[in-house]
């Protein structure tokens, strides 16, 4: 058993957020039907990058454990097959524009008629309402617009980016918090909800700590590379043979690392806000101690001395440290064509409950027969005949 065994959610999501959040309540025994356009399905199934002679590995990122049903929502037949599937969901997930979902009969209201229950998330780039709510936006553009890219680089170099789709990551996040919180919620009320959730809105919530910098001191927080910005050292520092060694640490762990670095610092150092009024001073004595270290035996000694330190590592380094192995964060699955294929494991471990079984991503159209059979009690003849009017594939 899982913890989320008996629950039916029913995915109208495509590309990221959408589909990694219905795709973590999966891996935690939700059965999710997800539903795809006929013939081309969700447009990731051709993103870049694709497995050796297999399918796209972004698709299949964000879309194992489900069950793919294919359905033309442009017919009326497909539209009523789409809500009936709604209809029987504990949790719908949307992501079309503001209105979308309510053009096509599949809007919250259409489908709390027929289930009181259900927790319905339409996730969408801008919110429901407000001025920007039929704005059009990618996880780039979000990360510019909430600031993240104006905060991410070196002080003496152009706004970036983060490595990682961190606008899209973090709301599929907050889509999964809010169909387990509206569970939750019905648990002890009865009601199902309506969650209208804006990726703007969740990119401003994680502002937390530059926005604390901006409410308690009216300052414009600034780009600062890897250094922290109320914490000195906490900082990448370079080593020999150009590799980096990322060293953090609070007044207690200054005698050690100096001890461990042979520094003999003035008397002034020992007190963080001292430290931060003069960052170029102690960041110049520490990179000068450090730039002819070996990494791997100044990041033992640190660690050995509990000073906070970790190497910089690159995505294989980290994908096949022994550490990531033990806690089984590299999973696999078996494809049906490509045999067993790596995939990320999932960080939460309940204990009482088996762990998630990984199942390979859906071919589009997989279960479309399975799903209207069993779930809608279609019987053969008509699947057919909705099929031969390019209802369903």
């Amino acid at each position: 058993m899982r913890p989320l065994d008996g629950i039916k959610v029913v995915e109208f999501a495509r590309v990221l957020a959408g589909p990694m959040a219905t795709q973590i309540l999966a891996d935690q025994g939700a059965e999710v039907i997800k539903i795809e356009r006929p013939g081309t399905g969700d447009e990731t199934r051709v993103f870049e990058p694709f497995f050796e002679n297999g399918p796209s590995a972004y698709y299949s990122a964000f879309n194992r454990g489900k069950k793919s049903v294919a359905i033309d929502l442009r017919s009326e037949e497909g539209r009523k097959i789409a809500l009936d599937l709604a209809a029987g969901a504990d949790v719908v997930v949307e992501n079309f524009l503001p209105g979308g979902m309510d053009k096509l009969g599949l809007g919250y209201e259409t489908v709390k008629a027929r289930n009181e229950g259900v927790i319905y998330i339409s996730s969408t780039g801008f919110g429901q309402t407000g001025p920007y709510s039929d704005r059009k936006g990618y996880d780039t553009v979000f990360q510019a617009l909430s600031g993240v890219v104006d905060l991410t680089g070196h002080p003496d170099g152009p706004p970036a980016k983060s490595g990682v789709p961190f606008a899209d990551l973090t709301s599929g996040l907050w889509i999964a918090i809010s169909v387990l919180t509206g569970l939750v919620g019905r648990a002890a009320s009865g009601k199902g909800c309506h969650v209208d959730l804006s990726m703007m809105d969740v990119q401003v919530s994680m502002l937390s700590l530059p926005a604390a910098r901006w409410f308690a001191q009216g300052q414009t927080p600034e780009r600062t590379g890897t250094e922290h910005p109320g914490r000195v050292p906490s900082a990448a520092f370079e080593c020999l043979n150009g590799e980096w060694l990322f060293i953090s640490g609070s007044d207690q762990h200054w005698p050690a690392l100096c001890e461990v670095l042979g520094i003999e610092p003035p008397e002034w150092m020992a007190r963080n806000s001292d430290r931060v009024a003069r960052r170029e001073e102690v960041m110049a004595l520490l990179r000068n101690a450090i730039t002819g270290r070996e990494r791997a035996s100044l990041a033992e000694a640190l660690r050995a001395a509990d000073v906070p330190a970790g190497e910089v590592n690159t995505v294989p380094d980290i994908l096949n440290d022994p550490h990531t192995r033990f806690r089984n964060m590299v999973a696999h699955y078996d494809d049906p064509e490509r045999g067993e294929t790596p995939c990320l494991g999932s960080p939460g471990r309940f204990s009482g409950y088996d762990a998630p079984d990984f199942v390979a991503p859906p071919k589009l159209g997989a279960d479309t027969d399975d799903v209207l059979a069993t779930t809608l009690g279609l019987d053969s003849d008509f699947i057919k005949k909705l099929k031969a009017e390019g209802v369903i594939q």
